[in-house]
């Protein structure tokens, strides 16, 4: 039924005036002369092109496929040698599983936001919309490997998720700092975003600062508590999905009345608002909702899949190759944003660089308040229904631990600061950023002992 709305763009275009245009990436600046004089800023708007756009689009096959093809078989290729009782060094096994892993999730993570754009696009959705749920998809592939790291190494689940959280800061830092620079040497991003995201950051680090002092004050006073019971970490999780919950409520709330005052300001019909809206899907193949679902079923194959690879790898690196749960965790996490990555690798092909820039940023907020309560939960579940003996278990107040819960006030009230001022990193604020991330990385691997 949503599909017949899809004329040419040629068609469409003859019965609308310009102005629907204003505020896309793209359009004539001449038309943003009335966005200014209400008082929006045409170059922080939140609109964006979904999907593949046109000039990347030369093969007929999506890149994607032939990625998916190629992990596919190396997966096979490991799935037959163990089938057929056939041993590989354990160092090669182990890099060969995480290879494997992160390619197949790399890939399962584009399909999944495809599969998204998709359906919006044939849901009628607004733009804003299908960007969240892109974004919060593409998590699942992250979201399996935590699964699956639960019953191989709690513990390397829980520093997994915590470090991932630096290096997504550490990515947006540096990346925001290569963007193009207006004339004060600011890219902004869509306010909403900037606003909600202040607010999380700011939660986020109060949080940590929280919880790593009451863990500081318990291990150091002799106090009989001495570690997460699994009650404490269900409180903790729920806590932080909460926050979620209201951040996105309060986020596409924002992005629904920042594109009505851009309506209201330009005067447009109805017909050239949904035009408008369809402008953001120029780019995205109209497909059935078998294909749709087909493409969903592909994507959380691959997820488990990669997961599974990757669990793989933890279980060789932690018990056959000796390596500590620490090191373990630095070399997951440093590709468990895999899923942000692509997202914002393809939106700067498509220089769309705020909403790169945005998704770079919304890795970090979905890091704090989905994976990590996720991975609380997981690590509950299993310490209270499955294997409470199991050797991490419970997560102790440990020197490490206590680091990664403190060292949040410090890295994310850093970003706060800096996008209240309303400006991306300057080659100061990126020095910042890796000072602070860097310096909780040396001190993990010098006490990473105690962890234990």
């Amino acid at each position: 039924m949503k599909n017949t709305t899809t004329h040419s763009q040629s068609e469409r275009a003859e019965q609308v005036r310009p102005e629907v245009a204003a505020g896309l990436p793209g359009a004539p600046s001449a038309l943003h002369k009335y966005l200014r004089k209400a008082g929006i800023d045409p170059d922080r708007l939140s609109i964006l092109h979904l999907g593949r756009p046109t000039h990347l689009g030369t093969h007929q096959t999506p890149p994607w496929i032939r990625r998916m093809v190629i992990a596919y078989v190396l997966w096979l290729g490991l799935f037959l040698l163990d089938y057929n009782s056939i041993e590989l060094p354990h160092y090669l096994e182990a890099i060969f599983s995480l290879v494997v892993g992160l390619l197949i999730i790399q890939v399962a993570c584009q399909i999944l936001v495809t599969a998204t754009e998709r359906f919006a696009a044939r849901m009628g959705w607004t733009h804003y919309v299908a960007g969240t749920v892109s974004e919060i998809l593409s998590t699942l592939p992250e979201l399996v490997v935590i699964g699956f790291l639960v019953p191989v190494s709690p513990l390397t689940a829980f520093i997994v998720a915590m470090i991932t959280i630096y290096n997504n800061a550490l990515v947006f830092s540096i990346y925001s700092y290569f963007l193009p620079k207006d004339c004060k040497g600011k890219f902004l991003m869509p306010k909403p975003i900037t606003d909600a995201g202040t607010q999380v950051l700011i939660a986020g680090g109060a949080l940590g600062l929280v919880m790593g002092i009451v863990m500081l004050i318990f291990s150091s006073k002799g106090h009989p508590k001495q570690a997460f019971e699994a009650i404490d970490l269900a409180v903790m999780a729920f806590l932080l999905l909460a926050i979620f919950v209201v951040y996105l409520y309060k986020l596409v709330r924002d992005l629904g009345k920042e594109e009505d005052e851009v309506q209201t300001t330009l005067k447009l019909t109805e017909n050239e608002m949904l035009e408008r809206q369809l402008l953001a899907f120029k780019n995205v193949e109209r497909s059935s909702i078998g294909q749709i679902i087909l493409l969903l079923m592909l994507g959380v194959l691959g997820a488990f899949l990669g997961g599974e690879s990757i669990a793989d790898f933890a279980s060789l690196a932690i018990k056959d190759l000796g390596l500590s749960g620490i090191v373990a965790a630095m070399i997951l996490a440093g590709f468990a944003g895999m899923s942000e990555y692509v997202i914002l690798w393809t939106s700067h092909r498509k220089k769309e660089y705020g909403i790169a820039l945005a998704n770079a940023f919304g890795g970090i907020a979905q890091l704090m308040f989905l994976i990590v309560p996720f991975t609380f939960l997981a690590i509950a579940y299993y310490q209270a229904f499955v294997n409470p003996n199991h050797a991490d278990l419970p997560i102790l107040f440990s020197v490490p631990n206590i680091l990664l819960l403190i060292f949040l006030f410090p890295t994310l009230h850093t970003l706060a600061s800096l996008l209240e001022n309303d400006h991306t990193m300057d080659i100061l604020d990126t020095t910042i950023m890796v000072a602070l991330v860097g310096l909780l990385l040396i001190l993990l691997v010098s006490y990473g002992s105690a962890a234990g």
